[in-house]
Protein backbone atom coordinates (compact mmCIF):
# COMPACT_ATOMS: atom_id res chain seq x y z
CA UNK A 1 0.00 0.00 0.00
CA UNK A 2 1.38 3.71 -0.91
CA UNK A 3 1.69 6.11 1.98
CA UNK A 4 -1.20 8.67 1.85
CA UNK A 5 1.48 11.62 1.52
CA UNK A 6 2.14 10.37 -2.02
CA UNK A 7 -1.49 10.20 -3.21
CA UNK A 8 -2.35 13.51 -2.21
CA UNK A 9 0.37 16.23 -2.74
CA UNK A 10 1.26 19.35 0.25
CA UNK A 11 -0.34 21.81 -1.22
CA UNK A 12 2.32 24.50 -1.15
CA UNK A 13 1.22 28.75 -1.15
CA UNK A 14 0.98 30.26 -3.96
CA UNK A 15 3.44 33.18 -4.46
CA UNK A 16 1.51 36.30 -4.03
CA UNK A 17 1.60 38.84 -6.72
CA UNK A 18 1.09 42.80 -6.38
CA UNK A 19 -1.89 44.36 -8.67
CA UNK A 20 -0.22 46.33 -11.47
CA UNK A 21 -1.08 50.36 -11.18
CA UNK A 22 -1.35 50.46 -14.75
CA UNK A 23 -4.25 48.04 -14.79
CA UNK A 24 -7.71 49.91 -14.81
CA UNK A 25 -10.26 47.81 -14.47
CA UNK A 26 -13.80 49.55 -16.73
CA UNK A 27 -17.25 48.42 -16.24
CA UNK A 28 -19.10 48.86 -18.97
CA UNK A 29 -22.93 48.95 -18.53
CA UNK A 30 -25.19 47.23 -20.71
CA UNK A 31 -27.18 49.78 -22.96
CA UNK A 32 -30.74 50.72 -22.15
CA UNK A 33 -33.32 50.44 -24.45
CA UNK A 34 -36.59 52.73 -25.71
CA UNK A 35 -39.82 51.56 -26.16
CA UNK A 36 -41.48 54.09 -28.30
CA UNK A 37 -45.37 53.82 -28.89
CA UNK A 38 -46.26 55.16 -32.57
CA UNK A 39 -49.90 57.24 -33.71
CA UNK A 40 -52.15 55.54 -35.40
CA UNK A 41 -55.49 55.97 -36.68
CA UNK A 42 -57.20 52.66 -35.05
CA UNK A 43 -56.42 52.65 -31.64
CA UNK A 44 -58.47 54.51 -28.92
CA UNK A 45 -57.18 56.63 -26.57
CA UNK A 46 -58.62 54.72 -23.53
CA UNK A 47 -56.76 51.59 -24.98
CA UNK A 48 -53.59 53.15 -25.27
CA UNK A 49 -53.71 54.33 -21.72
CA UNK A 50 -54.90 50.94 -19.87
CA UNK A 51 -52.18 49.13 -22.18
CA UNK A 52 -49.82 51.28 -21.18
CA UNK A 53 -51.19 50.58 -17.28
CA UNK A 54 -50.94 47.27 -17.72
CA UNK A 55 -47.90 46.07 -18.98
CA UNK A 56 -45.42 49.10 -18.23
CA UNK A 57 -43.85 48.63 -14.73
CA UNK A 58 -44.65 51.81 -12.17
CA UNK A 59 -46.99 53.67 -14.56
CA UNK A 60 -49.43 55.35 -13.03
CA UNK A 61 -52.86 56.35 -14.86
CA UNK A 62 -51.94 60.31 -14.82
CA UNK A 63 -48.64 59.20 -16.64
CA UNK A 64 -50.32 57.19 -18.74
CA UNK A 65 -52.82 59.40 -19.76
CA UNK A 66 -50.05 61.86 -20.36
CA UNK A 67 -48.11 59.62 -22.59
CA UNK A 68 -51.12 59.10 -24.94
CA UNK A 69 -51.68 62.25 -25.23
CA UNK A 70 -47.89 62.76 -26.03
CA UNK A 71 -48.46 59.80 -28.79
CA UNK A 72 -51.68 61.49 -30.02
CA UNK A 73 -50.42 64.84 -30.77
CA UNK A 74 -46.79 64.86 -31.07
CA UNK A 75 -46.90 61.40 -33.50
CA UNK A 76 -44.70 59.00 -30.42
CA UNK A 77 -43.52 59.16 -27.19
CA UNK A 78 -41.08 57.09 -24.99
CA UNK A 79 -43.07 54.93 -22.95
CA UNK A 80 -40.20 53.25 -21.39
CA UNK A 81 -36.27 52.67 -21.46
CA UNK A 82 -34.48 50.02 -19.37
CA UNK A 83 -32.36 46.79 -20.09
CA UNK A 84 -32.88 45.32 -23.41
CA UNK A 85 -34.66 42.08 -21.74
CA UNK A 86 -37.25 43.73 -20.40
CA UNK A 87 -37.34 46.08 -23.18
CA UNK A 88 -38.44 43.50 -25.40
CA UNK A 89 -40.78 41.56 -23.60
CA UNK A 90 -42.87 45.29 -22.67
CA UNK A 91 -42.51 46.17 -26.44
CA UNK A 92 -43.87 42.51 -27.48
CA UNK A 93 -46.84 42.81 -25.05
CA UNK A 94 -47.63 46.18 -26.13
CA UNK A 95 -47.17 45.22 -29.52
CA UNK A 96 -49.64 42.16 -28.68
CA UNK A 97 -52.26 44.49 -27.56
CA UNK A 98 -51.99 46.41 -31.18
CA UNK A 99 -50.28 49.23 -30.44
CA UNK A 100 -47.89 50.68 -33.40
CA UNK A 101 -44.71 50.45 -32.20
CA UNK A 102 -41.16 52.09 -33.05
CA UNK A 103 -38.64 49.37 -33.81
CA UNK A 104 -37.00 48.77 -30.50
CA UNK A 105 -34.18 51.23 -29.84
CA UNK A 106 -30.89 51.58 -28.01
CA UNK A 107 -31.07 54.74 -25.31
Amino acid sequence: MTPASSLFPVATAAPTVAPSRSSQVTRQHYPNFKIIVLNDDFNTFQHVAESLLEHIPGMTPDRAWELTNQIHHEGQAIVWVGPQEQAELYHMQLGMEGLTMAPLEAA
